[in-house]
Formats: C-alpha cells, sequence, structure tokens
C-alpha cells in the first residue's frame, strides 16, 4: 500500500557485533578496568539503555566480546588457509594458526587483549573459568590431532611426543606481552616460531607434489 512506512528490521547480532568491536577498542586503549558500560556505549556511540539491552552485565558482554574475537580469529586464520592451496601442509597451518594468535596486526591485537582480559577475569569468576578452560582445552586438542596426525603421515619424527610438543607449541603464544610491552619485535616472533616448526618437522616433511 502506497504511503504506508515499513519499519526497518533492527539486525540485533550487527548490534551486538558492534557494542563487541566498541569493548574491543575500549579495552585496546584504556583497558579493562576502565571498560564500564557506559564507556563501551560512547565508544559504540550508543546509549548505555542500548549496550544494557543486548547485555545483562559487564560479564555478559565480556563473554560474547571474547566468542566473537575468537570467532573473527578462527576465519583469519580459514582465509589464510584456503590461500596456501588444499590441503595446507600442516607445517604451514600450524604457523598461520600462531601469527594469528599473536598481535601483530590490528584485529589481532584487539582480539589477543580481549583474551587477556578474558583470562583475568575467568580466574575469579567460576562461570568464565570454566568457559575459558572448555575453550582452551578444545584448542589444543585441536592443535594435538593436527600434531599426530603430521607424525603419522610421516611429516614429523615417529619419536616426537606429541603432547609434549603440543605444549611447547602453544608456549609461543606467550610472546604475546613481550610484543606488547615492546621486548621483542614482530621478525624476533615470527623467527622464534619459524625454528621451533624448523625443528619440529626435521627434514621429514614432504609437501604435497613432493
Amino acid at each position: 500500500m502506497k504511503g504506508v512506512l515499513v519499519p526497518k528490521q533492527v539486525d540485533h547480532r550487527e548490534r551486538r557485533e558492534t557494542i563487541a568491536r566498541a569493548l574491543w577498542r575500549v579495552v585496546e586503549q584504556q583497558g579493562w578496568t576502565r571498560a564500564t558500560m557506559r564507556e563501551v556505549a560512547r565508544e559504540a556511540d550508543v546509549s548505555l539503555g542500548q549496550v544494557q539491552h543486548y547485555f545483562t552485565s559487564r560479564t555478559a558482554m565480556l563473554v560474547f566480546a571474547m566468542e566473537f574475537a575468537s570467532e573473527q580469529t578462527s576465519q583469519r586464520v580459514t582465509r589464510s588457509l584456503d590461500r596456501l592451496g588444499s590441503p595446507p601442509h600442516p607445517r604451514d597451518a600450524l604457523r598461520v594458526t600462531l601469527m594469528e594468535m599473536l598481535p601483530l596486526h590490528p584485529d589481532a591485537r584487539a582480539t589477543s587483549r580481549m583474551s587477556a582480559a578474558y583470562t583475568l577475569e575467568a580466574l575469579h569468576d567460576p562461570e568464565l573459568h570454566d568457559r575459558a578452560r572448555l575453550g582452551l582445552r578444545n584448542g589444543r586438542a585441536l592443535t594435538e590431532r593436527l600434531i599426530r596426525q603430521a607424525i603419522a603421515e610421516g611429516r614429523i619424527a615417529p619419536d616426537r611426543d606429541p603432547v609434549i610438543e603440543t605444549n611447547l607449541l602453544l608456549a609461543l603464544t606467550g610472546l604475546t606481552p613481550l610484543l606488547d610491552l615492546g621486548v621483542i619485535d614482530p621478525d624476533a616472533a615470527s623467527a622464534a616460531i619459524d625454528y621451533y616448526l624448523d625443528r619440529l618437522f626435521d627434514g621429514t616433511s614432504q609437501r604435497p607434489g613432493q
């Protein structure tokens, strides 16, 4: 019918993501302690009431922002892997994943600092603790499966312990504070990752087609 205005549909997921990105920026620029719902509303250019409509508490906002950050990291990893060909060599897959977990570009810095804030909160919040622990365990299990598969395919020497190698590999994410505080530069972080992966694959690795 002419003259009838159709109400604009609100994309609630988009609104939540906008607020989450605002929280990322506040945490990155000011730290988690200053990331109040009011400050996030100001950063997102929305009212405090809108933030409270979508998130009942600061913790709920943090949980969603962290889940969204994890989704974005996974998408960046997937895009990078797609550029490597199919299937990507396991060394390349591990390298891409590690590099995306380090604060080496703006999006990764934002999600990395969100992760740090989330971990600190999880230490004192039982619900967050269980959620964070499960997420880390799942991520670790995925990495261990990749290493076990590479051993089974002869790409990593059979005498390597997949449990120890998984723990050592994930320990490289501990380069994050060194990067954030300027103790090392990105080239040094990349060199450390390549050095470890070169030793892990240790000349046994053959790329597809070789």
